[in-house]
């Protein structure tokens, strides 16, 4: 992989810095849209991105792709290479089929695209993780099942940051919320601290705004256990606005108000660090803008 590496003398922002290398605007472009560009081995995407003397520069010169047509139903693919493949699901798309739906699902979509764009090359998609249907947000797939155990052996070193809007507004603007999950039958999860089945789970919380009614939440995710930011935040007394599963009483955005924000992982074959965020969809933004920041 043909890459270039260079130290920063002066403060500068990344776009104007690059363009001081010798590379016009839309090659600029190129590298930031492709995530081409590394400070402190650390992937950057944002033009405006702030460098101090010292920072470390690298630019890949290896051709990756950003798919130009998008696949069925709103998959929006962010990033892909020969490794990983990084999208952003809307709400209402299964990660994965179940016995009743096969079709309608990320994982089927990809696959069908993929195979579309390129008879040839025979490329698939394996799942590392997942979102509930009704959650969107941003979901890493591998490229082959070497990556995907390399991600999932390393999963828990993987940040992911979710948005909630929550009923009420919680006592305390932070906390941290554990105890061991299990499930029924009927795949209804629960607190159990009793079965040895049951699988210990973390949540990180934050509260960003709130007004009477409701409160965004930001959360940070220790573990990755089913349905666990729901349980967790309705155990506290705050379910997440229309999770009726789990005790919400009002629906105000007719569909799950969760959203998987933020992903930041270790490329498997790179190592470099990979960043990527999602903002939340438009209809969270009536109930966002009716709330204040917390203090």
């Amino acid at each position: 992989m043909l890459m270039k590496k260079y130290v920063v003398k002066e403060e500068a922002g990344l776009f104007d810095y690059l363009m001081s290398l010798g590379f016009n605007r839309t090659r600029v472009k190129q590298f930031l849209k492709y995530q081409a560009v590394a400070v402190n081995n650390k992937t950057i995407v944002t033009h405006d991105h702030h460098l101090h003397p010292g920072d470390s520069i690298s630019l890949s010169f290896e051709k990756k792709t950003v798919s130009a047509t998008a696949p069925k139903f709103g998959i929006q693919i962010l990033y892909e290479d020969d490794a990983v493949l990084v999208i952003d699901k809307p709400a209402g798309l299964l990660t994965i089929g179940t016995e009743r739906e096969r079709t309608k699902t990320a994982y089927f979509q990809l696959n069908e695209f993929l195979r579309e764009r390129n008879p040839d090359k025979k490329e698939r998609i394996f799942i590392v993780h997942r979102l509930d249907r009704d959650t969107s947000g941003l979901i890493v797939f591998a490229k082959n099942e070497a990556v995907k155990r390399r991600l999932q052996e390393n999963w828990n070193d993987v940040e992911k940051k979710y948005l909630a809007v929550v009923e009420g507004v919680p006592k305390d603007n932070e906390g941290t919320i554990s105890g061991y999950l299990n499930e029924t039958s009927t795949l209804r999860v629960y607190e159990d601290k009793a079965s040895k089945k049951a699988k210990y789970a973390v949540t990180k919380y934050k509260v960003l705004k709130s007004s009477r009614e409701n409160s965004l939440i930001e959360i940070d995710l220790e573990t990755g256990r089913k349905h666990q930011i729901r349980v967790h935040l309705s155990g506290i007394g705050h379910p997440v606005a229309g999770d009726k599963k789990y005790g919400a009483e009002t629906d105000p955005l007719k569909r799950l108000a969760l959203h998987a924000s933020r992903l930041s992982f270790m490329h498997p074959l790179t190592k470099r660090r990979m960043d990527f965020e999602s903002k939340p969809p438009r209809a969270f933004e009536p109930l966002i803008n009716r709330m204040k920041s917390c203090p």
